[in-house]
């Protein structure tokens, strides 16, 4: 998912507290008209071709529509039954099929995964040892942020979850367990593992029949390639070189568990409806303590220091946040939010709850920008905390300004350097000390060779990580990826041994809002031939 969270805690949406106060309930029916008009400025303020919301309260869904257009291709219209992949929002279906195992007696949330899949390794044996189901889904496993993600993203790759389990052992950690929050998807795959060997059938069968059908969630599938209906499904979009276009769609299923549901608000609203209960509810599917433990703080996260002055009005007075079991949770004017965002290549999604309010409100979106549907959901939040005359478009359009024009200049200058260093590059450059066939413990081989007179790279298992690699400052080198729509280059300093022959290579991301996902800086590439 986007890097948003620094973005939002320095406009307040995530800091800390200022004065104590509750929000009094609010009565006015939702000003539809007023959400039609912020939808539309988002739109156009944030470049994105469709959205769709929608709004449950008090047991009712009072808003469910499309926006803009589905596919700049097509051009046909987004509707409230537009499939969008709503990524990490598919954490919470995980966690409460595990949930259901838990009710059935066949699962208890703190035992260990050894006794589920006895392969299951870590870097640190204490740590292989102690790790819990419950730890599975709480982001404080001791890896850094996104460890091991090109082992799915970008799609392509060919690493099975038998792959992920066993190379989970090659993660050194960041930090001690459980002592510090770092989001993960990767766990959330042997979740599934867990799902699939305690139910006796896979991960997607089992959260279709026991949570998908029961609630008549009739257009949602597990992922791309199970939708029943492929025809309202949006196209996914990115910007490519500054301008937004359709990009190819992440079709991965290894990743499903973490990421890789397809639903809509109409669907989605019926999820909502069934978690918090109450009048015209769908029956619950789990019991009463499983779904409070589910939204239960297990890792606490940082909000940051006092809000600015001048964001002060925007400030939901946030005092904690914590991840719960697939879930975020905040409070919010006095009450507790739990919430989600999911980010695929080419489509962002956020799901909010306010169960006290019996609120509930769904974004869907098909491109890349976080700030969108930031912008729509707390508008429609604002309403219901009673907060008013905030033009939360604008505040966020200006932030993400200010945020891509800072990293415009840091990234302008790294390629104004390599322009340079290419001007002073021989016209018949010799990389003979580069070329050859480097191996990580866990992505496997990279394959570094001529063509030409260029420098490329190639991974041999994630197939659309190839670049080409231009010189930047001495031994490190910029690779410039082929498939521009990643829109993460990244820095390729090669360790030179006493003859001045590479033997090694050190990857990170060139642009600091380069998605974590990119984990280039967990790999420890040897040259090998």
């Amino acid at each position: 998912m986007k890097r948003l969270r620094p973005l939002l805690a320095a406009l307040g949406l995530l800091a800390g507290p200022t004065l104590a106060q509750t929000a009094p309930p609010v009565t006015a029916p939702l000003d539809v008209a007023a959400v039609d008009a912020a939808v539309a400025r988002t739109l156009k303020a944030f470049d994105v071709p469709g959205i769709s919301v929608a709004v449950v309260k008090d047991g009712q869904v009072v808003l469910a529509k499309g926006y803009g257009v589905r596919s700049l291709k097509t051009k046909e219209p987004m509707d409230a039954n537009t499939l969008v992949g709503i990524a990490s929002n598919t954490k919470a279906f995980t966690a409460a099929a595990l949930g259901l195992l838990v009710d059935e007696g066949k699962l208890k949330w703190d035992d260990k995964v050894t006794d589920y899949i006895p392969e299951f390794r870590m870097y640190d044996p204490y740590v292989t040892a102690e790790f819990t189901v419950r730890d599975l889904l709480c982001h404080r496993s001791g890896m850094g942020l996104g460890a091991g993600d090109l082992m799915f993203f970008p799609d392509s790759t060919d690493f099975t979850v038998k792959d992920v389990i066993h190379n989970l052992r090659y993660f050194k950690p960041v930090s001690s367990f459980r002592s510090k929050y770092d989001y993960d998807n990767n766990l959330y795959i042997v979740a599934g593992e867990v799902v699939t060997r305690i139910a006796g059938q896979p991960w997607a069968d089992f959260v279709e029949a026991r949570l998908v059908k029961p609630l008549g969630m009739t257009r949602t599938a597990t992922d791309f390639a199970r939708l029943p209906d492929p025809t309202n499904v949006i196209d996914a979009h990115g910007p490519v070189n500054g301008k937004v276009q359709v990009i190819q769609r992440d079709r991965g299923t290894v990743a499903a568990p973490c990421g890789g549901m397809y639903s809509s608000v109409n669907d989605l609203s019926k999820w909502l409806l069934m978690l918090m209960g109450g009048p015209g509810a769908p029956a619950p599917l789990l019991k009463p303590k499983t779904q409070w433990e589910l939204w239960s703080p297990q890792t606490i996260l940082p909000i940051g220091g006092p809000v600015p002055e001048k964001y002060k009005p925007y400030s939901y007075n946030t005092h904690f946040s914590a991840y719960g079991l697939g879930w975020f949770l905040r409070d919010v004017r006095g009450y507790k939010e739990v919430s989600h965002t999911g980010g695929q290549i080419g489509m962002v999604t956020e799901i909010k709850l306010i169960p006290e309010l019996h609120l509930g409100i769904i974004v869907l979106t098909n491109q890349e920008s976080g700030a969108a549907f930031t912008a729509i959901s707390t508008t429609i939040e604002d309403h219901y905390l009673g907060m008013k005359g905030l033009d939360r478009v604008q505040l966020l359009a200006d932030a993400m300004k200010d945020y891509q024009a800072g990293d415009a200049k840091e990234t302008a200058a790294v390629w104004q350097q390599v322009a340079t260093a290419q001007k002073a590059a021989p016209k018949k450059p010799d990389y003979k000390a580069y070329v050859g066939r480097y191996h990580d413990a866990w992505l496997g081989d990279v394959n570094v060779y001529q063509q030409g007179q260029q420098l490329w790279l190639r991974s041999v298992r994630a197939p659309r990580l190839v670049g080409q690699v231009l010189p930047y400052r001495g031994s490190t080198y910029a690779v410039r990826w082929k498939a521009r729509s990643l829109n993460a280059d990244a820095f390729a300093t090669f360790a030179l041994d006493d003859q001045g022959r590479a033997s090694g290579i050190k990857l990170k991301p060139i642009s600091p809002a380069t998605d974590f996902s990119y984990d280039f800086q967990d790999l420890d590439l040897q040259r090998v031939e």
